[in-house]
């Protein structure tokens, strides 16, 4: 019955994030090339291009908000300073999040004073309310209002659930919960599969890594191929290399979380992935 409760609630995630064979392009916290990260013009931005999934991030706010954004304090993306954990919402959306971004080193800011803002987890998942999301969950304390707020959007069947930190996945073990390994477990596989062992059961439904741990690049083919086997994509970040797309792909690699979709996706439409 766990596989049945598992397959009934993989739609639309399933068809691209859960699918080994799938080839993906995740835009990473939006198309952070062209747009400020973690925003909701970032994610319109990554849409336009064509992107297929989202990764992003999220924090809790003082007053047990979800919002968008990567690090735990509003300094490199903003024009305010401070710690998100300590404010409520409605201090951290006067911060403008476009004043920062820049794509020629700072001798322009095309998103500063255009209304910018750091978005609301609610916010996101409704504008795209069709869009797998891989959300990676920056705290422990995160968990709680993600998963009240991925329920209330009624976008449970459509995100992994993603953390460095094993505690804020324990409230995602379950079905109809979807979640990624945690580093752990990604390690355990990796190294069973190292020595020719068999993967322990899982609780995980797909793994979400970089190219290197602790500096150490990660042997690819063998990793992938070992979650292959028990039907589990890997989705590889930040990868903005249509060359380093195509190696991986041809690893086994299922999707590529890239701040460059557009030409991601021409990569990958030009072949020589198989």
């Amino acid at each position: 019955m766990r596989g049945a409760a598992q397959a009934a609630t993989v739609t639309p995630a399933g068809s691209v994030l859960l699918d080994p064979e799938a080839r993906p392009v995740i835009a990473h916290r939006g198309a952070s090339a062209f747009a400020p990260e973690n925003t909701l013009v970032g994610f319109e931005r990554a849409a336009a291009f064509g992107a297929e999934a989202f990764e992003l991030d999220v924090h809790v706010t003082a007053d047990n908000q979800p919002v968008v954004i990567h690090d735990p304090t509003l300094d490199r993306t903003t024009d305010r300073r401070g710690a998100v954990a300590l404010m409520t919402y409605d201090v951290i959306r006067e911060a403008d999040a476009g004043a920062r971004f820049t794509t020629d080193r700072g001798a322009t800011f095309p998103f500063e004073g255009r209304g910018v803002r750091v978005p609301l987890l609610a916010d996101v998942l409704g504008m795209f309310a069709d869009t797998p999301i891989i959300l990676e969950m920056k705290t422990a304390a995160a968990a709680p209002a993600v998963k009240r707020v991925v329920a209330e959007s009624g976008a449970v069947a459509r995100c992994i659930l993603a953390s460095f930190d094993e505690r804020a996945l324990a409230p995602f073990d379950a079905p109809p919960w979807i979640r990624s390994a945690s580093r752990a477990e990604t390690m355990s596989l990796l190294s069973r599969a190292l020595v020719g062992r068999a993967p322990r059961p899982r609780r995980y439904r797909a793994l979400t890594i970089p190219t290197r741990f602790n500096g150490i690049p990660i042997p690819m083919r063998m990793l992938a191929g070992a979650a292959r086997r028990v039907g589990c994509p890997t989705h590889v970040w930040v990868i903005d290399s249509p060359d380093v797309a195509r190696t991986l792909w041809r690893d086994g690699i299922a999707g590529v979380i890239t701040n460059r979709p557009g030409a991601m996706l021409a990569a990958r439409e030009a072949g020589g992935a198989d």
